[in-house]
C-alpha cells in the first residue's frame, strides 16, 4: 500500500472514531444520583487489581466492616450486591420468598409497588396494604392484614419511600412482623446515611439500600445486610433461589470470612473502591452528625421554598429531610421550569412519578448535595425562574434558618 493511501485510510478511520464524552458539571438536586464527592471520585480512579487479588480481599473485609457501621448492624451477611438498589430489593425478595409463600407488602408509593411484582415473580402471594402517597405505612393496617393472613412469612415496606418523600415507623413495623413470626424485607435505599437507620435496634431481618443517595457513591451497588434468621431461611430453602446471580447460598462463598473466597462473579472493583471511600467518609463525620446536617439544610430549604408560595406534600413528622417533594401553584409549566434550571443553572431536581406525575418536585438533599450551597443556589434560581427575575427573599428566608 502506497504511502498516501495509508495516511488517507488513517484519517478517515480517524473521522469514525467517536469523540471522548465530557459530562457537564452538575449540581444534582433531584431524587438520586447525588453528588459525588471528589475523594469518592479519585478513589474510582486507582489501579484496577484482580477481585480475588489478597489485597482485595482485605479491601471487602473493611467494606463489609463499615457498611455494619452504616446500617448499625453485627449481621455477618453484610456485603454490597454488584448491582444497583432494585437488585438489592430483588435479592431480597428471591432468597425469602419461595414460591407458595405469602408476604405482606406495605405499598404508599412506586417501590411498595415493585416489591408487590418481585414476590408475585418467585410464585408468592402478595397480600397487598395500601395507603395514600405521602402518607406512610399505617401499622394498624399491616397488623390487620397479618391477623386476617396467619400463613404470611414475609412482611416487606420502603423506609423512606423515594417517590414521595414520606418516611415510615420501621421499628413499630417490624416489631408487628415479629410478634406474627415473620421476616422483615426493609427498603432504606434513600434513607441510609440522611436519617436514622437501625438494622439492629429495629430487629430488621434483610435489608437493602443503595450507593447513589445519602451515601454519595457513584450509582450500581447496593448495600444489604441480613439477620441470623434470614439466613437460616435462606439455608433451608427447598427450592433453588430463581435467580443464579442474587442466590445469596453462592454469593456467601464470595463474600464470606477468610482469605479463601469461591469465585462467583467479578466483582466492580473500582467501584468498590468508590464505595470504600464514601463509607470512611461516613465514618469520619459520624452517624449523628450526618443525620443532624441533613435536618439542618432540610429546614434552610423548606424556609426558601415556602417564601416562594410552594408547600409539601408529607406531613412535617413523616418528611424526609433528604428528599422533598414540592407542590407548585397552578398555572406553572412544571417541565419547562426544570428544564430552564438545567439549562441555565445547571441544577437538576426531579418530577414527579405515578399520580403526581406533572404535579410536584422531587428535590433532594443527598450526602454531597446536601449542603448550605447548595440550598441557597436551588432556592434562588427557582425564585428567578417562577418569578422571572428574584429579589433574594428566598435566600434571606433559607439563611435566616442558619442564623438561629
Amino acid at each position: 500500500m502506497s504511502l498516501f493511501k495509508r495516511i488517507k485510510n488513517e484519517r478517515m478511520a480517524q473521522k469514525g472514531r467517536a469523540s471522548p464524552f465530557h459530562p457537564p458539571q452538575r449540581t444534582l438536586m433531584g431524587p438520586g444520583p447525588s453528588d459525588v464527592s471528589p475523594r469518592v471520585l479519585e478513589a474510582l480512579g486507582r489501579p484496577t487489581i484482580g477481585h480475588l487479588d489478597p489485597e482485595f480481599i482485605h479491601l471487602m473485609d473493611d467494606i463489609k466492616a463499615l457498611l455494619q457501621f452504616a446500617f448499625q448492624t453485627r449481621n455477618e451477611l453484610t456485603l454490597p450486591i454488584s448491582a444497583p438498589g432494585s437488585a438489592g430489593m430483588e435479592a431480597c425478595v428471591v432468597n425469602l420468598v419461595s414460591p407458595g409463600d405469602t408476604a405482606i407488602v406495605a405499598r404508599n408509593g412506586v417501590f411498595g409497588g415493585r416489591l408487590i411484582e418481585m414476590v408475585q415473580r418467585c410464585g408468592g402471594t402478595a397480600i397487598a396494604v395500601d395507603d395514600d402517597w405521602g402518607q406512610p405505612v399505617d401499622p394498624n393496617k399491616i397488623a390487620d392484614a397479618l391477623k386476617a393472613h396467619p400463613e404470611a412469612s414475609v412482611v416487606a415496606f420502603v423506609h423512606a419511600e423515594t417517590s414521595t418523600g414520606a418516611r415510615s415507623d420501621a421499628a413499630t413495623l417490624c416489631a408487628l412482623a415479629q410478634e406474627h413470626d415473620c421476616l422483615t424485607i426493609v427498603d432504606t435505599v434513600t434513607s441510609l446515611g440522611g436519617i436514622e437507620v437501625e438494622v439492629d435496634g429495629w430487629g430488621a431481618d434483610a435489608v437493602y439500600s443503595g450507593t447513589q443517595k445519602c451515601l454519595s457513591c457513584v450509582p450500581g451497588l447496593s448495600p444489604v445486610t441480613f439477620s441470623e434468621r434470614a439466613v437460616d431461611r435462606i439455608r433451608s430453602r427447598t427450592t433453588p433461589v430463581i435467580s443464579w446471580f442474587l442466590d445469596l447460598n453462592l454469593i456467601m462463598g464470595y463474600w464470606g470470612s477468610g482469605a479463601q473466597r469461591a469465585y462467583h462473579h467479578t466483582a466492580p472493583v473500582n467501584a468498590m473502591y468508590a464505595l470504600h471511600e464514601a463509607l470512611q467518609m461516613l465514618k469520619e463525620e459520624g452517624l449523628a452528625a450526618a443525620w443532624s446536617r441533613h435536618a439542618r439544610h432540610h429546614a434552610a430549604l423548606a424556609a426558601g421554598l415556602e417564601s416562594l408560595g410552594l408547600q409539601f406534600l408529607v406531613d412535617h413528622e413523616w418528611r424526609l429531610p433528604q428528599l422533598n417533594s414540592v407542590l407548585f401553584p397552578a398555572g406553572i409549566d412544571e417541565a419547562a421550569v426544570r428544564r430552564r434550571l438545567l439549562a441555565e443553572f445547571d441544577l437538576e431536581i426531579g418530577a414527579g412519578l405515578g399520580p403526581f406525575a406533572g404535579k410536584l418536585w422531587r428535590i433532594g438533599l443527598m450526602g454531597s448535595s446536601c449542603n448550605q450551597r447548595n440550598v441557597l443556589r436551588c432556592v434562588s434560581a427557582l425564585e428567578s425562574v417562577m418569578a422571572g427575575s428574584g429579589n433574594g427573599s428566598a435566600i434571606a428566608a433559607a439563611n435566616a434558618t442558619y442564623v438561629d
